[in-house]
């Protein structure tokens, strides 16, 4: 323990008049109290600064003052002297409030309402006031309760107006300075919701907003509250009632996290005042006043709720029914009881100079000389000295509460901004995203555990987010994400404890728009990722199937389609992930999107058939057919492609169906075709799935939507463009049963295999991809697609080896690449061009046509290049390949239509 001065009450008289300027001039006002004190008859100043000084009928704010000059000035000698114990001096102190605020009370009812008894209006006192622990120069922070039921009103005066006026009235008798100075400061701020309740509120409604809104620090601050003045039996009703939401019956782990986040945020406000010497801040300073405190009522909050013998208010009391009960060790509560009176102290002497309320010692040398001499000390070394192994053991107890091995985002607005602006962002947007977070104003995060929660993922998720290509963007969706979840507790503890996760998310939401957009609506794509098997490949078309039909029994034609839509956005979700985090080939992913489109189209075409037959019956001897064409028929999707379908039917077209509203094979079909196609692209409350584009029918638009098997082949044979049976070359029935699957197959491959004339198809080619240039120009220089010597050129350059030769034909484009190139129709080296380019378009779709430079390494790691630089390499020999053997092609057109 610091060392206690050996000159008495003479001595402490002395120092108070040479370093006390406050204290100088309480003893120059009250020679009869100081005539006591230099007799050394403490009790009996005491009792004479109780009774006051001033005339009984002198107005209540100059009784309070004289009253509180008398006491503090007693108490200070006092404790200079020794004399007292810390408790001796903190609890008069304390209750010298309760009187004030008892006797302003009472003058404030009686002022307005003479005659009426001073009841319902209550104060509540927390913090040290609470638990009479008050400092010299401290100020009080109560919450002010009214009854309106028994509140003394004036005649047609609302209970509410006048509790408002009561406590302003209250607050002016405390804390107005005049010539004898104050009484207490008052800070009406711990109220709930201060910035817009007013400062006396109705009981019932406090005990509501602790029963249902509270927030983790208002919890803590409960441990001390106790009614102190005015309608006592009031402030106990309502403590009785909140006592449930303060003292929890469960073992509460979760208070470490809550009240360290208040102790880090402390530190990072005061972070010039945390190491020992002068500015360090002995109240909020690391292994200060604040951390002994907090160790205590962390170890209460968890345990309090089943032992009630731990609920002690006062911090020495607190340490010493931890001891007792075994929770803390009886070492760390005797040192840090040992540091808090050494602490507190040293804080009266620093308020003891001016009257002023400081926690820091002085920053300039004589002052804090001046301190050190005030309690008998030779210089302000010696003071930090003596200082120094109780804030060291501090400290070190509190900080073993936690390692420290998790870091955490700064608290303190300046901080935070340094941190963030040092992370990459540069606007203000993202502090305010986090303090919005932090404040638990989001519904998913009212919760004490899930802020707790997000505490731990934070530093993680800033840091992802700060090397994103556009920081702002990504933090901007994650909060888009947030606010959709009902809560997000589970969510953020599933991040903490499996860090990949987190990882992935912010890889999701930095550099996939797409997949950003998707969860920004739908946040419970996220659930998918849970599994242990969400980043494996989809399985076969048939056991996707069965997954995605696996709905509730007896659900109807919506809820099927919902959550189909459900399911299957999971899997394309899945599949976007998997390629953003480099886990699979984007050719292996191009082809699980096929195989979940078909999987998705067969589930929500046999509904469509189903509710279809209900109403119009059957045709007999005929079904639906569906063939697939472009990258769907090739299997070779990306996150963004449509899918071009032909609907065909077989048998008769002149035949009807046999149902309660019998159709026309030919109506009903067409019929049927659009209800699949609405199940396929017809957004509900699941989302969107597909875009259908169905241009590549027979005759185009102009067409009708499904013709009959013999229709189709009619008119290939006849009608067709050749540029249409170079679609054909990629077609692949995907719906149907195996025998007309099969039929429709082998009428592909008659009209695919038919003589042509010479140059019939390079002049078909070359036609179609002048009108796609005129109509469809690249998106940008990395439009894979439609770039010169990008897919398009490239798929013509086959089709055109395909028709050419009769050989080949293949719907898997690297099939039909290999085929030709062993036949020698085409150069080996346009399967390694299409594999590169193809990789990129797939990428490109779910990233965007321009990634930023982070997105770019991401990019070239997908593809399997080591850098973006490689990749361009790659992406630039690809097109040199396609192009060479495009541009005979082209110049063949081209020279045919020269004048």
């Amino acid at each position: 323990m610091i060392d206690t001065p050996t000159d008495g009450i003479a001595g402490a008289l002395a120092r108070a008049e040479g370093h006390s300027p406050f204290l100088r001039h309480a003893i120059g006002r009250r020679p009869d109290i100081a005539a006591w004190l230099a007799d050394g008859a403490l009790d009996a100043a005491l009792a004479l600064a109780w009774r006051g000084d001033a005339d009984p009928d002198a107005p209540v704010a100059r009784r309070l003052r004289r009253l509180r000059e008398g006491v503090m000035m007693v108490l200070a000698i006092g404790d200079l002297a020794g004399a007292y114990t810390l408790e001796q001096v903190v609890e008069p102190l304390s209750d010298l409030a309760d009187q004030a605020l008892d006797e302003a009370i009472a003058a404030a009812i009686a002022e307005r309402t003479p005659g009426a008894e001073a009841r319902g209006f209550a104060v509540i006192a927390l913090g040290k006031h609470g638990s009479r622990e008050l400092n010299f120069s401290s100020d009080i922070d109560p919450i002010l309760l009214f009854d309106p039921e028994t509140l003394p009103t004036r005649p047609r005066e609302e209970p509410e107006d006048a509790a408002v006026r009561i406590g302003r009235r209250v607050v002016e008798l405390l804390q107005a300075r005049d010539a004898d100075g104050h009484v207490f400061r008052v800070d009406l701020r711990l109220r709930p919701a201060p910035e817009v309740t007013p400062i006396v509120l109705p009981v019932n409604a406090a005990i509501s907003h602790y029963e249902s809104s509270a927030l983790p620090w208002e919890r803590a601050a409960f441990i001390r509250a106790r009614a102190c003045a005015g309608d006592c039996a009031l402030g106990s009703y309502f403590l009785d009632a909140i006592r449930p939401f303060v003292w929890r019956r469960t073992l509460d782990f979760g208070a470490i996290g809550q009240i360290r986040a208040m102790s880090s945020r402390i530190r990072d406000h005061h972070a010039q005042g945390q190491i020992l010497g002068p500015g360090y801040d002995l109240k909020r300073g690391r292994g200060g006043i604040r951390e002994v405190e907090f160790f205590a009522q962390i170890h209460q909050m968890i345990h309090g709720g089943r032992e009630p013998e731990l609920r002690a208010p006062a911090t020495l009391s607190a340490l010493a029914a931890l001891a007792d009960a075994g929770r803390i060790d009886p070492r760390d509560a005797a040192a840090l009881a040992a540091a808090y009176r050494v602490l507190r102290t040293v804080e009266h002497r620093l308020q003891m100079v001016d009257d002023r309320q400081t926690h820091s010692l002085p920053v300039q040398a004589e002052a804090l000389d001046n301190v050190a001499a005030l309690h008998g000390l030779a210089d302000g070394a010696a003071l930090v000295a003596r200082l120094a192994p109780h804030v060291e053991r501090v400290g070190h107890v509190y900080d073993a509460l936690d390692d420290g091995s998790a870091p955490r985002l700064p608290r303190d607005p300046a901080l935070l901004a340094a941190a963030l602006a040092k992370a990459g962002f540069v606007t203000d947007a993202a502090a305010t995203r986090i303090t919005r977070w932090r404040d638990g104003t989001i519904r998913a995060l009212r919760s004490e555990p899930a802020r707790a929660a997000l505490e731990g993922v934070l530093p993680a998720l800033v840091a992802a987010f700060g090397a994103a290509p556009d920081p702002d963007a990504a933090i901007n969706r994650f909060d888009a994400l947030v606010g959709g979840l009902p809560s997000a507790i589970n969510f953020f503890r599933l991040m903490e404890a499996r860090p990949g996760l987190t990882r992935m998310v912010a890889d999701i939401l930095s550099h996939a728009p797409a997949l950003a957009e998707q969860i920004g609506r739908r946040p419970e794509l996220l659930d998918g990722l849970i599994d242990a098997t969400a980043l494996a490949a989809p399985g076969d078309v048939p056991t996707l199937v069965g997954a995605f039909a696996a709905g509730e029994e007896g659900e109807d034609y919506q809820a099927l389609l919902d959550g189909v839509r459900r399911r299957v956005n999971e899997k394309r979700f899945a599949l976007g992930v998997q390629l953003i985090e480099g886990g699979r080939d984007p050719l292996a992913v191009a082809a699980g999107y096929s195989r979940v489109a078909e999987a998705a189209l067969t589930v929500l075409a046999d509904a469509a058939v189903a509710a279809f037959e209900e109403a119009h019956g059957r045709v007999p001897g005929s079904e639906l057919v569906i063939l697939a064409l472009g990258r769907f028929g090739g299997e070779a999707l990306t996150h963004a492609s449509d899918l071009d379908l032909v609907y065909l039917f077989t048998g008769d077209f002149t035949a009807s169906s046999d149902g309660r509203r019998p159709l026309d094979a030919t109506l009903y079909y067409n019929r049927l075709a659009q209800r699949v196609s609405a199940a396929l692209s017809v957004p509900t409350a699941a989302g969107p799935l597909y875009e259908v584009d169905t241009r590549l029918r027979p005759s185009g638009n102009q067409g009708l939507l499904a013709v009959s098997f013999d229709s189709f082949a009619q008119y290939q044979r006849e009608n067709a463009w050749t540029w249409e049976h170079m679609a054909l070359a990629r077609a692949r029935p995907v719906y149907g049963s195996a025998a007309a699957r099969a039929a429709l197959a082998d009428i592909v491959t008659d009209v695919l295999h038919r003589p042509r004339a010479a140059g019939e198809a390079r002049r078909a080619a070359a036609e179609m991809r002048a009108e796609i240039t005129r109509h469809k120009p690249p998106a940008g220089l990395l439009d894979a697609k439609l770039i010169p010597g990008g897919l398009v050129d490239l798929e013509f350059c086959v089709h055109v080896a395909q028709l050419e030769n009769r050989a080949g034909f293949d719907p898997h484009l690297p099939g039909a690449i290999a085929a030709l190139a062993a036949a020698g129709h085409l150069p080996a080296a346009l399967g390694e061009a299409n594999e590169m380019l193809t990789r990129l378009l797939v990428v490109l779709r779910l990233i965007g046509q321009e990634p930023a430079p982070a997105t770019q390494a991401l990019a070239a790691r997908a593809c399997g290049f080591t850098d973006w630089a490689a990749l361009l390499a790659a992406y630039a020999e690809a097109r040199q390949t396609v192009s060479a053997l495009w541009r005979p092609i082209a110049a063949g057109i081209e020279e045919e239509t020269k004048p």
